[in-house]
């Protein structure tokens, strides 16, 4: 085997992977509308990388995202570090808290049908107030520290790590930033599934 076929096969690795997303870092196997089990996509952008799509080339910077639809096709971006996610079409119901809340100090990014994206952000001390999340895939771009006190559970001090994508649980809950840098990351999360039946 090759060097540079090894190479291949081991970026195209899942950096995250279950029944609701695949998540691979600089590598983009569901950048072809064509290829099998990639519904929607969100290209998530950890460095200064060139992302193009037909006639559009745009350059994106750390925390950049640009969301792709099923049938959409786009050249796998160059130049820099990135996340391709892919939701994949079949996954199981979302699962969503019983109360929702949204969280404050965040910033919209995209709002689709079936998930939004916002930048998660907290200043160092700062607290967010009571709110609830339903099930999200979750990419921070800096490393700090939180305290948590999910409602119904023990309070918990979680250590945020940079560049490493994670799928967590619907929960409600009060997060503080006990660490020495500013919370900051990009947050794809699934609509409630009432919600889109509503709608």
């Amino acid at each position: 085997m090759t060097l540079l076929l090894l190479l291949a096969l081991l970026q195209a690795q899942p950096a995250l992977e279950n029944d609701y997303v695949r998540v691979t870092q600089d590598a983009a196997p569901c950048a072809s509308a064509r290829t099998p089990g990639c519904g929607d996509r969100v290209i998530v952008a950890l460095g200064d990388i060139q992302l193009n799509s037909g006639k559009s080339h745009r350059k994106m910077a750390r925390g950049d995202i640009a969301v792709f639809k099923s049938g959409e096709s786009y050249e796998p971006p160059t130049g820099g570090s990135f996340f391709e996610v892919a939701i994949k079409f079949d996954h199981p119901p979302i699962q969503s808290p019983n109360e929702m809340i949204p969280p404050a100090k965040n910033a919209i990014r995209y709002d689709g049908p079936r998930f939004f994206i916002f930048e998660e952000r907290l200043g160092v001390g700062d607290t967010r107030a009571r709110h609830s999340h339903s099930q999200r895939v979750v990419m921070q771009l800096n490393r700090t520290r939180l305290q948590q006190w999910p409602e119904g559970q023990p309070e918990i001090i979680v250590d945020i790590t940079a560049d490493r994508p994670t799928f967590n649980a619907p929960v409600i809950h009060t997060v503080k930033n006990v660490g020495d840098a500013p919370l900051r990351g990009i947050v794809i999360e699934f609509k409630p599934e009432r919600a889109r039946a509503a709608g």
